[in-house]
């Protein structure tokens, strides 16, 4: 599987922080059960690689990757666990390079249409928009689409079920990032019906 097929499995990739592993496959199956497989698991807490692992042993019909790759200690660590793919919010040359040799799909963020370039530089045709809503949103995404026309973005930060369907309106937009199917409220209260609706209402939203 390479980056853009992985992007079309949905219009929604959950960006999910897990504090506790042992809630791991429950969130998988609800997020599943919804029509969301593509699961982004940040690497910014202890319980994410032991998640990770869980979702990969235990629900096959999810597609698990890590998030917040920043180095090529991360991604390997992220790959030990099971990880899929693989995205960052930025991109340095030795991430590159272990993200080229690494074999799964890889997303590389980037803010400016000279990181674009950079990234396009480094073999990467499909990227993460970081932080989108803060660097110029649609707006950007718009001015890049004339300069760059083969990068195709999932923008990720600051997107929500509010303005995801402006989003997935772009043409160079292949699918969003958000943490909106997960609310640290649902996580707490193991509220997996709640997330499975929230899934199903982002799995619904078209993409152009």
């Amino acid at each position: 599987m390479d980056a853009l097929t992985l992007l079309r499995q949905s219009p929604v990739m959950p960006v999910i922080v897990v504090n506790d592993a042992a809630v791991a496959v429950d969130l998988a199956r609800a997020l599943v059960a919804g029509g969301i497989r593509t699961l982004e698991i940040t690497l910014r807490t202890k319980a994410a690689l032991a998640a990770m692992r869980r979702i990969r042993d235990e629900v096959p019909d999810a597609l698990v990757g890590a998030g917040t790759v920043r180095t090529r200690a991360h991604l390997e660590a992220a790959l030990d666990a099971g990880a899929q793919f693989g995205l960052s919010p930025g991109l340095t040359p030795e991430l590159a390079a272990a993200a080229r040799a690494s074999g799964v799909p890889f997303i590389p963020g980037v803010a400016t249409p000279s990181e674009a370039m950079r990234a396009q530089d480094e073999g990467f045709n499909i990227l993460k928009l970081f932080p989108a809503e803060a660097v110029g949103g649609i707006k950007l995404l718009k001015a890049l689409a004339g300069p760059l026309p083969e990068l195709r973005f999932c923008p990720t930060g600051g997107i929500d079920a509010s303005n995801a369907p402006a989003y997935l309106a772009q043409p160079n937009v292949l699918a969003v990032g958000g943490s909106w199917l997960t609310p640290a409220d649902a996580l707490a209260a193991q509220d997996w019906e709640r997330i499975t609706q929230l899934a199903r209402e982002a799995s619904a939203l078209a993409v152009r």
